[in-house]
């Protein structure tokens, strides 16, 4: 049975674009843009990250600069010795021992205490100095636009944007990439926004293209501003990227580097560029999610970077305000989804996982994936969630936020103590910043994208731990997944089940879905199944030459099935008595089979 989008009561949520559309860029000239204006006069702003860094790490660690030199140099050499990149300076690891050097024999030689702490702050000063220059890129606008041409024609081609499905459609140049590069959620509203404040984006993470296709979306689809966002340094050690991230305004995280300076000079380049009203983009999940699902925990450090700055702002007398928006991606299909099941079970199940068999993969099947890249008409989702302020509230077009209960909130009344003054309480700042970070997983919930392949992925999965309850999750992944198929009618009453779930929550703003999400079961496992099939060789789920589902890959479909694992679906389903059916066993066992033995 269909099911209408206009049968389903919309109470919530009511600006959420669901229809896609190209809009007018909101300042069509790229020398406007902050981050050009901020690039454009760099070193002035490596100097004032150097001061400022240098102030806040005296504010800390001031009483005992010696100890926080000494860890940080020996963390150095020590990197340098065991992780050398091609991207580092020349001789740095010489440039290490001078300065270890430097601090033991003045630290030893000086009599007098002023002057020895004199020392170990000159010392201080060179470290930041060459980590704010390290971290601080460069944004030219040649090499933006012509980054901006490239790739519209690499994800026209990926995405399969032309109007035809022959090899020459791949070169047609009628592209039409809105119709498959999908830009939703509240649109509207964070153009506006964006006019109003700084707007800080903080997506989900599933692929090494996300910050590319966000950032490319934002600006072609979109029509706003790019953003500066952070990109790991290993991204430099080849040329060609090199090039490009060292010009389209990313600045460097060494991610080999954990010592309290270079953290502090990360950090404070984040609120810095808050601060001087560029828009930014960073992952608070911290990395690719390597298990499938939606984050849950975020890490905090960059996100209370945002608190910091509205703070800040306010201590100015500024009324700038920091608008917070989710950013949710919604995939059929992820690159690099076998690397990334495998890294996290490998992680999580040590010697209870064992790596499956390598399959060979012959150049015809190889060139034939390649070609199912191009020849299908994939879409990609990026869901814009609902904006919100520093502190979580609701945030609507004209800047205004608002309680939950509707409620007018001035957010620079969160800042004031209790003689009314705006006035720094980091562990104020850090409690805001945990609020934050939960109200930002809800509209990850909330506002990303279900597709089919999510929902098809999950009850086959399901289906699989239901009919080996006795098994843990590497017990099942063992399994041999060329003896197993599903059973079709058992597949379309859980993913008819898992439907009607999501609808209910879509009805109470919990969740948006997939136009197709209101079609028919059998429709939504005929999508799911096509749009899991595009990509890869070991297909998660696919039909066999006798028209049976079944899975290459347990783990892969153990990875598909995550993305809704944290949405707690599997507690509403009334399981069927047929599930997944083992060819080696005669059909006849399943019929003694009682409904009960299959129930909680």
């Amino acid at each position: 049975m269909s099911i209408k989008k206009s049968d389903i009561a919309v109470t919530a949520a009511a600006s959420f674009q669901h229809e896609g559309k190209l809009y007018d860029h909101i300042a069509p000239e790229v020398a406007d843009w902050g981050i050009f204006k901020l690039h454009d006069d760099r070193e002035n702003f490596v100097k004032e990250l150097e001061e400022t860094s240098y102030s806040r790490l005296l504010e800390e660690h001031g009483g005992n600069l010696n100890e926080l030199l000494s860890k940080t140099l020996f963390s150095e050499q020590l990197r340098t010795k065991e992780e050398p990149w091609k991207v580092d300076p020349p001789k740095e690891r010489q440039y290490w021992k001078k300065l270890a050097k430097m601090l033991a024999t003045r630290s030893l030689d000086e009599d007098e205490v002023t002057t020895a702490d004199k020392a170990a702050r000159n010392i201080l000063g060179k470290v930041v100095h060459r980590y704010a220059d390290e971290i601080v890129g460069h944004f030219k606008i040649p090499t933006f636009k012509f980054a901006r041409r490239f790739l519209t024609f690499f994800f026209g081609r990926l995405l399969n944007a032309a109007d035809g499905r022959s090899f020459r459609s791949l070169f047609s140049k009628r592209i039409q990439l809105e119709e498959r590069l999908l830009v939703r959620g509240y649109i509207e509203e964070v153009r506006e926004l964006s006019q109003r404040g700084t707007v800080v984006f903080v997506p989900t993470h599933f692929s090494n293209l996300d910050s590319i296709l966000i950032g490319y979306a934002m600006d072609k689809v979109a029509g706003l501003p790019a953003v500066s966002f952070g990109a790991g340094l290993n991204l430099y050690n080849t040329g060609y990227t090199a090039y490009f991230m060292n010009r389209l305004g990313a600045y460097r995280v060494d991610r080999r580097k954990r010592n309290p300076i270079y953290m502090t000079t990360l950090k404070t380049m984040s609120r810095l560029i808050i601060q001087h009203g560029v828009p930014c983009l960073f992952f608070p999940g911290g990395t690719r999610s390597r298990s499938g699902t939606l984050e849950t925990k975020l890490k905090l450090g960059l996100l209370g970077t945002a608190v910091e700055a509205q703070r800040h702002n306010y201590q100015a007398g500024k009324d700038d305000k920091i608008f917070i928006v989710p950013v949710i991606l919604s995939y059929p299909f992820v690159l690099e989804a076998q690397f990334l099941i495998e890294q996290h079970l490998i992680k999580e199940g040590q010697e209870r996982y064992i790596k499956a068999k390598d399959s060979f993969h012959s150049l015809r099947s190889i060139l034939k994936f390649i070609w199912g890249v191009f020849s299908k008409g994939n879409k990609i989702t990026i869901s814009l969630g609902r904006p919100m302020d520093v502190l979580g509230n609701r945030v609507e077009a004209d800047g205004k936020s608002y309680s939950k209960n509707g409620s007018r909130v001035r957010t620079r009344d969160y800042f004031r103590d209790q003689f009314g003054q705006i006035n720094k309480d980091y562990q104020r700042e850090s409690e805001y910043t945990r609020m934050l970070g939960n109200h930002i997983v809800k509209r990850y919930h909330a506002d990303g994208i279900v597709l089919p392949s999510h929902v098809v992925s999950h009850a086959a999965f399901a289906m699989l731990e239901k009919t080996f309850p006795a098994n843990d999750l590497y017990a099942l992944l063992r399994l041999p997944a060329e003896d197993f198929y599903f059973d079709l009618a058992g597949l379309y009453s859980v993913v008819g089940q898992l439907r009607d779930r999501l609808l209910l929550m879509a009805n109470e703003d919990g969740a948006k879905l997939d136009p197709v999400l209101y079609e028919s079961p059998e429709e939504i496992v005929r999508s799911g199944i096509e749009a899991l099939g595009n990509f890869h060789i070991d297909k998660p789920l696919r039909f066999d030459k006798e028209d049976r589902i079944v899975s290459d890959s347990f783990a892969m479909l153990h990875y598909y099935h995550n993305r809704l694992s944290t949405f707690y679906l599997k507690r509403h389903i009334n399981w069927p008595v047929k599930l997944v059916r083992d060819e080696r066993v005669e059909d006849a066992f399943f019929q003694h089979l009682e409904a009960d033995d299959f129930t909680d």
